[in-house]
């Protein structure tokens, strides 16, 4: 079931364990039982360091096919709270590994000011984590909820591979992962970053938080960077050459970029993917001397007596800095109709490559003619039976290749001059799509499973408003040196007004508002 490499691999990263963990299996019968028995063993022959015997059960886990990792702590099994209901394989098994290497005593990658926050959680809370082994964003929320439950005793978490519970998904009107639930109440559902958690958890427990914030304030910083997508790299790696201190506030490296699949137009490299351009992003990072504060999100800048800055974070950290790089790009927008909100995660979704396997053997539509919408639709061709993209303008607007290879595709039909007025929902689920034909005036409906939405980006600019000049789309006006109209703070990517949202575009004009800030310090 497991390859050899994956076996040495798990051998080499048990080295970093300090303790021993068990695996300790769920009573009762399920078709996947004897399966889960055998990748267990396999996991377990890799190293001393993990121990698993499948006569050793505990009834209080779910299910057969469920079992909870275990650390060995003066000769007793403690209860971490992380579960695993299902077989952790695919983009899963990494969250397998890290929930070991972590219960065995490796350090977190949860930053610290995150740590001390989480540990201050007053209240129990009960996450279950619905997940597509084919998800690409699952692994992210699996991970850090794990890490939560490690962190705190009241936290626990369990992982449940939709695919083996399908009653579970089909009374929870599941259609799109990661779904979670949080004391048996829908929490969140899609792509959802550590940030957010906590921003949502400290939303709807207003007194969620005990004891004060005890955190070691950084020193004054030279440049705080603010968004770790293909800009804010570029304007960390430039400025730290320059010598200067440099932090990044990010709430995951990468950005837009690790949500993206196949990229092509990345000059001077041919093919590559966005997960393997953010790791390769992260990499460069860490050759420099630069202060990386991940999973956290910036609440609010403010001024200083001595005309600098200081930055307030979401986990009641601040510092003061003497100039700002605002990168912090954009996300999904929203088409705004009847039925959108109301049914995200119920055939409504954002992501092809996360929900795009619920609707196998089914149609689906894609709202979008651009190259996001044309390559969501290539994608989503090949998983479900008919794909129809929808597109408000008389043109598409993607790249002619692309748009020649969608139409080389017997199941995918294209409508232009198309107006999207509501989504409708039966049971719970999307059921039809409701739209306008432009040109003739009339109204139409088509019934599908579900709405792929692909529309543009709207900047993430909610924690600037009122302190810097936005546009009317709600973009960082800048000059032709990335200033922004506050002396000391620039801004770069796709959060600006700077034209042609590409990965390129961003790189080079990170790099720009580096140099600037450089000599905007130089001159003070």
């Amino acid at each position: 079931m497991i390859d050899q490499g994956l076996i040495d691999a798990i051998t080499s990263y048990s080295e970093k364990m300090t303790r021993p963990v068990s695996f300790v299996i769920g009573e009762g019968s399920h078709e996947k039982r004897g399966e889960l028995i055998e990748f267990l063993t396999q996991v377990a022959t890799a190293t001393d360091k993990i121990q698993f015997d499948a006569n050793v059960t505990d009834n209080s886990l779910p299910s057969g096919v469920s079992f909870s990792i275990r650390p060995n702590i003066d000769g007793a099994l403690q209860d971490t709270g992380i579960v695993f209901s299902g077989i952790p394989g695919g983009h899963e098994f990494t969250s397998l590994i890290l929930a070991i290497l972590q219960a065995g005593g490796h350090t977190l990658k949860l930053d610290e000011g995150i740590q001390k926050l989480v540990k201050r959680f007053n209240q129990p809370l009960q996450f279950q984590t619905f997940v597509s082994l084919s998800c690409h964003s699952c692994p992210d929320v699996v991970q850090a909820l794990n890490q939560f439950a490690l962190l705190n005793d009241g936290i626990s978490n369990e992982m449940i591979d939709g695919a083996l519970f399908q009653d579970l998904v089909d009374a929870n009107n599941i259609q799109g992962v990661p779904a979670v639930f949080l004391n048996g109440k829908p929490f969140a559902n899609g792509k959802i970053d550590t940030a957010k958690l906590l921003e949502k958890l400290q939303e709807q427990f207003p007194d969620l938080l005990s004891g004060d914030v005890e955190a070691e304030e950084l020193e004054q910083q030279d440049v705080t960077i603010i968004g770790a997508g293909p800009a804010g790299v570029a304007a960390a790696i430039y400025t730290a050459r320059k010598g200067l201190k440099v932090t990044m506030v990010a709430d995951r490296i990468g950005g837009q970029v690790k949500d993206t699949q196949d990229i092509e137009n990345l000059i001077s490299v041919p093919l590559t993917t966005g997960n393997a351009l953010s790791a390769n992003f992260e990499t460069h990072l860490r050759e420099y001397n630069i202060t990386i504060k991940e999973h956290v999100s910036v609440k609010e800048i403010s001024e200083t007596e001595d005309e600098n800055y200081r930055i307030h974070l979401n986990t009641g950290e601040s510092f003061a800095t003497r100039s700002i790089i605002l990168a912090t790009g954009a996300k999904w927008r929203k088409l705004g109709v009847v039925g959108e909100e109301e049914n995200i995660g119920k055939g409504v979704a954002y992501c092809p490559h996360c929900d795009g396997p619920f609707f196998k053997g089914k149609k689906v539509s894609v709202i979008g003619g651009g190259n996001s919408g044309i390559e969501a639709a290539l994608d989503l061709s090949g998983i479900v039976d008919h794909v129809t993209v929808f597109e408000f303008a008389d043109t598409l607007k993607a790249d002619q290749v692309l748009i020649n290879k969608a139409r080389e595709k017997a199941n995918i039909d294209i409508i232009t001059s198309a107006a999207t007025q509501e989504i409708k929902a039966t049971d719970g689920k999307v059921s039809s799509i409701v739209y306008q034909d432009r040109k003739t005036g009339e109204m139409k409906e088509l019934e599908l499973a579900a709405v792929f939405v692909q529309i543009g980006l709207v900047p993430n600019t909610e924690f600037v408003k009122g302190f810097i000049d936005l546009n009317r789309f709600g973009e960082i006006e800048i000059d032709e040196r990335c200033r922004t109209d506050r002396a000391g703070i620039f801004a770069c990517g796709d959060v600006t007004t700077v034209p042609f949202k590409q990965i390129n575009i961003a790189m080079g004009e990170g790099s720009k508002a580096a140099l600037s800030a450089f000599e905007y310090l130089v001159m003070q």
